[in-house]
Formats: C-alpha cells, structure tokens, sequence
C-alpha cells in the first residue's frame, strides 16, 4: 500500500508540475510569448500555446497514467530542452542564479527516467501504452 501510496504521489507531483506550468502560460501567455523571443524563438505566440497545451497533454497522461512511460521519456526531453534553451551556460555569467534553475531541470529529469521505467503503477493507471513497447510482467 505505501508503494501505491508513493507512486500516486508522485504522478500527482508530475501533473502538478505541468498542469501549473500551463496555467500560468494561459494566465499569461503574452508575457510567456515575450519570454520565448527574448531566447530567439521565431512564433513566440504560437510556440507559447504549443508549449501551454502540450503540458495540459503531459499533465493529464500523468494524471490517468494513460502512455505514462512514454510521456515521462517525452517530458524528460521537454525539460532538458528548456533546461539549455532559457537557463543555459550562456546566461551564467550575468546570473548565476540560471545555473541554478538550469541544475534543477536535471533533478526533474532523473524523477522522469525514473518513472518512465518504473510506470505508473500497476493498480493506479489505464494502462494504455503504444503498441510497441512491451507490457511490464507482473511481480
């Protein structure tokens, strides 16, 4: 029961994580588009509602465990994208404060390989996966 316990937290994190994420883009998408042309983005309003409803994708898969490996892998090459593209080693030298957002984007990515090879718990999830990847045995 704490493992299911454990698990179910931790995917409430996850969901979380993006769900706000989005939210806050939608509250704000005009200063998030701005944000994303200040890193040199061409589209910066249509990359920001990209951005804003692919994080309400990657909450809800978290939420339901619907494709939850394969969306932990996905968000994983999200996060270390933006990790490189607005926190990168570029912005150190002007903020050192970066280096810390940058580090904190590889923490978020060790929970997701984790989870992305771990699941989302057998008994706490749809279960829908592609049909490519093998379903996990019982144990």
């Amino acid at each position: 029961m704490a493992k299911s316990a454990a698990l179910l937290l931790a995917r409430l994190i996850f969901a979380w994580a993006f769900l706000m994420a989005a939210g806050f883009k939608f509250s704000g998408m005009g200063a998030t588009a701005e944000y994303i042309a200040a890193a040199g983005f061409p589209f910066p309003l249509f990359l920001a509602w990209v951005a804003a409803l692919f994080e309400i994708g990657l909450g809800l898969a978290f939420l339901t465990g619907a494709f939850f490996s394969e969306a932990a892998l996905i968000a994983g090459i999200y996060v270390m994208f933006l990790a490189f593209a607005f926190h990168g080693p570029a912005l150190w030298k002007d903020n050192q404060a970066e280096f810390g957002f940058f580090f904190d984007h590889f923490v978020f990515l060790a929970g997701l390989l984790y989870a992305a090879v771990h699941g989302p718990g057998e008994k706490l999830a749809l279960g829908w996966r592609l049909p490519w990847i093998a379903r996990r045995v019982s144990r």
